[in-house]
């Protein structure tokens, strides 16, 4: 009898080890001292949400939580609205718990060492703040160095002009953050650290660990330095979801990349979306865009499955990059969107523009001009409540630089020509009104055309024909932009200079202003 007694005994308890290690806990409380150590007077915090990268729970009264743990999960807090996280010596918000208790698979590029058993409690440390309902934020596209000489660029190019930055609340890259060589994380974290803000990233294609067998583990040296590449968090009225949407290897043939979801993320989006109010603004960040021009970007399935659990938030706005161009991409129900309302999406222009490309300014620093004619540069997203507006700053210039404005330097008198004026509308889109006068004379509408931009075009034509061999690294080939414009050339007019005014709306309802210049002359015999 007490052999049996202690068999079950045994088992019991073997059970209850084996139950314990497949469930973790802890509380998310206030750190009114900010030490990141939860203390006695520190109170938990009610219905903040916590996942483990699929599944999501609230807290309960006393702050304390529970969730399913496997063998290898990132535990994060979903920050809630009027709280913020401690960040550490990289300005990187510490939100999370990586647990891989045997470390990440061997790997060219370092992962995670070995965490070994969990904290009896895993606890997270909210501060509470402050937070506004009207606040901005920062969005990089692709700072994607291959080298130490590109990160010098990026450091010069970039982040010189927005160190000690003002009234922006965080910022986040849009993946690519590095080019393949992942020893770059550290000094990308070093450069985007000067800035001074709380800063979010997203993993890119060139941020994998390409000797990975499966899509899961493909992002063990992105996590080591970075997280989770699936969280979200709460601002004011606004909801980001931030994404790894690139599937490694592709899943078709095993080579190369696919934009898509796995099973678990898309239960981790319906999942965390139980508990956002419908009146919020849902913000969707990634890499790869919902769809590109060749059309076989993006797995159809998965784009439906999240265009579904969307349906029901009538405020919604996607963030992406990769393509190395300026975008404004608008789904409707004819590409499967369940809303009146078209979703947007929003191809951000990129900080390395044309891949570090380009003639050296006078700085040394390729001006990287994009093949659709946008400038390198990046994008302010203010929001206002549950809207929002969005602002493209080009690097290194003026905040009203915003059309790029093209017209032959001088033209025959009288006679027509083939040549035109072209207005370069870096936030434009189809159906927006663009406008131009020539010497403060009648406003006239311009033709939106799809083409080349020419004055990327001759950019382009001087490596090809400048018989001196020209500093820095020929651009890439132009490609057919999607935010040109056209106007007719006067040639009736006095010999002489001829002043050149544009004028473009973009979607939000700001003008926008730009000037040029052309001259007549009369014709040569």
């Amino acid at each position: 009898m007490m052999k049996t007694y202690f068999i079950i005994l045994s088992t019991t308890l073997l059970t209850l080890a084996v139950s314990a290690q497949n469930r973790i806990s802890g509380y998310v409380y206030h750190d009114l001292n900010q030490n990141s150590k939860k203390e006695r007077r520190e109170k938990g915090i009610e219905n903040v949400a916590v996942t483990n990268g699929e599944q999501v729970v609230l807290t309960n009264e006393n702050g304390m939580y529970e969730l399913p743990l496997g063998t290898d999960n990132i535990i994060s807090v979903i920050k809630p609205a009027g709280y913020t996280f401690a960040t550490d010596e990289n300005n990187l918000p510490q939100f999370f718990y990586n647990y891989k208790p045997n470390g990440s698979p061997k790997s060219k590029f370092e992962g995670v060492s070995p965490t070994g058993r969990p904290p009896k409690s895993l606890d997270f440390g909210l501060i509470e703040t402050e937070e506004p309902t009207n606040f901005s934020a920062l969005v990089f596209g692709d700072p994607q160095a291959y080298t130490l000489e590109e990160i010098e660029y990026f450091k010069k190019g970039i982040i010189s002009g927005l160190e000690g930055i003002k009234d922006i609340r965080f910022g986040i890259s849009l993946g690519d953050l590095v080019g393949d060589d992942l020893s770059l994380f550290e000094p990308y974290l070093t450069a985007v650290k000067r800035i001074g803000i709380p800063w979010y990233n997203v993993l890119g294609n060139h941020d994998l660990n390409f000797d990975a067998t499966t899509d899961k583990m493909s992002d063990e040296t992105y996590e080591a330095h970075f997280g989770p590449a699936n969280y979200a968090f709460n601002y004011g009225k606004v909801h980001f979801i931030v994404l790894d949407n690139v599937l490694y290897p592709d899943p078709r043939d095993s080579k190369g990349y696919w934009g898509g979801f796995r099973a678990d993320q898309l239960n981790f989006i319906a999942n965390d979306l139980k508990y956002v109010p419908k009146d919020h603004l849902i913000v969707l960040a990634f890499h790869i865009p919902l769809s590109e021009p060749d059309g076989d970007s993006f797995r159809d399935e998965d784009r439906a499955q999240l265009f579904r659990l969307l349906k029901d938030y009538p405020n919604t706005l996607s963030l992406s990059a990769h393509t190395h161009i300026q975008k404004q991409n608008f789904f409707t129900k004819s590409d499967g969107w369940l809303r009146e309302k078209p979703h947007h999406e929003y191809n951000v222009g990129t900080t390395s523009g044309d891949w570090y490309s380009g003639k050296l300014d006078e700085f040394g620093v390729p001006i990287s001009t994009m093949r659709d004619g946008t400038p390198k540069g990046y994008a302010f997203i203010h929001f206002e409540n549950s809207n929002y507006t969005v602002e493209y700053k080009v690097a290194g210039k003026p905040k009203a630089y915003q059309i790029e404005v093209f017209a032959p330097q001088v033209v025959a008198k009288g006679r027509n020509t083939k040549a035109g004026i072209y207005a370069n509308f870096f936030m434009g889109k189809e159906g927006d009104v663009v406008e131009y006068r020539i010497d403060n004379g009648e406003w006239k509408p311009m033709t939106y055309v799809l083409d080349y931009d020419p004055s990327y075009a001759a950019l382009v034509k001087e490596w090809d024909t400048n018989p001196n061999l020209m500093a820095g690294r020929r651009s890439s080939n132009p490609i057919i932009s999607t935010h040109l414009w056209r106007g007719s050339i006067p040639t009736k007019l006095e010999v002489g200079v001829h002043r050149i005014d544009i004028k473009a709306t973009d979607m939000f309802g700001k003008e926008h202003r730009a000037s040029s210049s052309y001259r007549l002359e009369n014709p040569k015999q």
